[in-house]
């Protein structure tokens, strides 16, 4: 054993080796695995090593960097170790490579891996109890070289938005692995995800459509625009010129309210005079960027413009909750609804029920190449999207939209009922008897 060194001291440089990377790798794991909220909870129990715990779980990364280099250095130096002993007691070196890569990856990985590594996951703040003093007393040894290879990765390695969409990515696998120890559940972690895609969600995809915008005239009487806050449900409308593209400003609820409030007989004057300024993004612009913008600025609706100038829609502060949390319903919202005879021939029925089956109810042939649905029939009777209280008679059938729901007040229920008959009119050959527009009822585009 002249060669290869003292044999007892490479057998306790071994051991030492194997023991500190095992000791290592169950702090490393514990590092990871804790979080800020469970180490002050700890902390606030009263368990023991609890503050090493909030230390170590306030600056997880550092820590998990000096853990696991000096965990990679035990490794080598136990594996280096074990090579000469058995080089001194073996005499083929083909017999020693094997050995020594057969023996190490053993050690390596029951010993130091698998084992330590469960138990820091397992029981994270009872292991930084015991660990927590080495992995801090490292962290500070480590900090210059630390300091420094950031500055070097920083200079020469990714760009901020790499560096951001990286972090996203170990947040992500983070919340998995959270998830997976049933610390959360499936929803809370949904909606963490859904705070990751946030950053990469345009404002296109979250906006209401032009097309489900309601808008009020430039010039409409205050009295009347309360009317159709009222039967539309918002608390904020555009108010539009000659078209949509033609946006003057926005019209809050509470303005009109206190604008009569104060003086009543102000009911007939124009809207203009108290509508606000619109603000405009475009529709290319991050989701989250809007939010924080909005969020400054203390404004709850935007207006949106594309690429042409044009304007494609609008989007508020809850459009973009509804990404995070799903979509918010308030507490006049009905659930589904099932068919409901109210007799003398009229039916209160779901905006998605079928035209076979309003054909049932009233033994007709309500057949359409173009919708499939009651509100989808009635929507295309107005020749735009319904409100509340719009009516319309189609196919033999008189239409009614009563409630909207959701935020985007969409129409739920309708009545219905068998249509009289009207009389054909040589003059309105165009329409063949089959629809017309009850007067009334709604302004969206």
């Amino acid at each position: 054993m002249s060669d290869a060194g003292p044999l007892p001291l490479l057998i306790l440089l071994t051991l030492a080796g194997v023991g500190l990377a095992a000791l290592l790798s169950a702090g490393e794991a514990a590092a990871g695995r804790i979080t800020r909220a469970a180490a002050h909870e700890a902390e606030q129990s009263g368990a023991r090593g609890a503050a090493r715990a909030v230390r170590i779980a306030e600056n997880h990364g550092g820590v998990i960097r000096a853990a696991t280099f000096t965990r990679v250095l035990a490794e080598m130096t136990a594996a280096v170790c074990l090579t000469l002993i058995l080089a001194g007691a073996l005499h083929q070196w083909w017999l020693v490579l094997v050995c020594s890569v057969v023996a190490s990856a053993v050690l390596m990985v029951i010993v130091v891996g698998i084992s330590p590594r469960t138990i820091g996951r397992r029981e994270p703040v009872r292991v930084l109890a015991w660990v927590g003093p080495l992995l801090l007393g490292l962290e500070t040894l480590y900090a210059p070289l630390v300091r420094l290879t950031d500055s070097l990765s920083t200079r020469a390695g990714r760009t901020t938005l790499e560096e951001r969409e990286a972090d996203e990515d170990d947040l992500r696998d983070m919340v998995d692995r959270v998830s997976e120890s049933h610390q959360i559940d499936d929803d809370e972690r949904e909606m963490l995800h859904s705070v990751f895609e946030l950053g990469r969600t345009m404002v296109r995809e979250v906006m209401v459509p032009r097309t489900d915008m309601v808008t009020v005239a430039s010039g409409t009487p205050l009295q009347k625009a309360i009317t159709l806050f009222v039967r539309s449900g918002y608390s904020r409308v555009p108010v539009v010129g000659e078209s949509v593209d033609d946006l003057l400003g926005v019209l809050y609820l509470k303005d009109a309210l206190r604008y009569l409030t104060k003086k009543p007989e102000r009911a007939t004057a124009p809207v203009d005079r108290i509508m606000r300024e619109a603000v405009f993004v475009p529709e290319t612009k991050p989701v989250d960027d809007l939010l924080d913008e909005m969020r400054d600025a203390v404004v709850h609706i935007a207006i949106v413009f594309d690429e042409y100038g044009g304007i494609a829609g609008l989007i508020t502060i809850e459009d973009i909750l509804e990404e995070l949390v799903g979509e918010l319903v308030d507490e006049h919202d009905a659930s589904e609804m099932e068919v409901v005879d109210e007799g003398n021939g009229a039916f209160v029925v779901p905006a998605r029920l079928p035209l076979d089956e309003l054909g049932d109810l009233f033994d007709l042939d309500v057949t359409d190449d173009e919708v499939d649905t009651v509100g989808g029939l009635l929507a295309k009777a107005l020749g735009k999207v319904p409100i509340a209280g719009a009516r319309a008679v189609s196919h033999g059938v008189q239409i009614r939209a009563l409630d909207a729901t959701g935020r985007r007040k969409q129409i739920t229920t309708l009545r219905v009922r068998a249509a009289e008959p009207v009389p054909p009119d040589p003059d309105e050959t165009g329409r063949n008897g089959r629809t017309h527009q009850l007067p009334d009822e709604g302004h969206r585009p």
